[in-house]
């Protein structure tokens, strides 16, 4: 399994594809891990060479105990790109992906070629997210766990694919709280609101019709009408729009990026 080193922690990735292909980089939400992606794989290998990563505190990535922050989970990604033998990428990241997706693409802006930001947010609630840190770091992530799953799939998707929900529910049951709760922190803290007019890179910004949780008003609008040019896609799909609508998602950026 290859892991590349980032200060105190390994980071896990995983490269598919041919390398003479353009390169895209995947990230996932908070709770989940590079297995998000796994519906949309088949339409993207066909066009990219695709690197995903586990975030720090994810799947088989180390989850140091503490708070972490957007700059931090940049820095492991850039560290992953490197080791995987990558310069630059497109970057296509889900909710907490998308926010270390823009983070890179402002800290590195040198090893970012395009942004595609599926269902996030550059401002989020601090309560909300201080309520998280405190309730896992104090319960455990069964303290939130209702929670998360209520805003990651609608109540249609959950009817529909009972199989997919529960999986997604013990991933996240099954991660560690240092993990969640470092990461939830770095949701908190945040502040990449001010600076959306530094990025410079093709953007497209993804927004699920069902996502309750990052919802075009407030937050999918914030960043059309913040970063220059970009265009928007909506999608009938909730938060994880690549479990919900893995075709439509993927079309999305093969359309976008070729």
């Amino acid at each position: 399994m290859p892991f590349a080193r980032s200060h105190d922690a390994s980071i896990y990735w995983k490269l598919e594809g041919e390398r003479g292909k353009p390169p895209l980089l995947l990230l996932h939400s908070i709770g989940c891990d590079m297995d998000l992606w796994d519906a949309a794989l088949p339409a993207l290998r066909r066009r990219f060479l695709l690197l995903r990563i586990d975030t720090r505190g994810h799947g088989a990535s180390d989850a140091p105990h503490g708070d972490y922050d957007l700059a931090m989970l940049a820095r492991d990604v850039a560290a992953a790109m490197t080791h995987a033998g990558i310069d630059a990428a497109a970057i296509a990241g889900v909710s907490l992906g998308g926010m270390i997706a823009m983070q890179l693409a402002l800290d590195s802006p040198e090893r970012v070629t395009a942004l595609a930001l599926v269902c996030t947010s550059a401002t989020m609630d601090r309560a909300a997210w201080q309520m998280r840190v405190d309730a896992v770091r104090t319960d455990g992530i069964a303290a939130i766990a209702d929670l998360a799953m209520s805003r990651f799939v609608s109540p249609a998707f959950a009817k529909a694919r009972p199989e997919i929900v529960e999986m997604v529910r013990e991933g996240l049951l099954t991660m560690s709280p240092d993990g969640y709760a470092g990461c939830a922190a770095a949701i908190r803290d945040m502040v990449i609101a001010g600076r959306l007019g530094d990025l410079t890179c093709p953007t497209l910004v993804v927004t699920g019709d069902r996502d309750t949780s990052t919802p075009l008003l407030g937050h999918g609008d914030y960043l059309v009408a913040g970063i220059a040019d970009a265009r928007h896609v909506r999608l009938d799909a909730a938060h994880l729009a690549p479990l919900d609508a893995p075709e439509l998602l993927a079309n999305a950026l093969i359309g976008f990026l070729q």
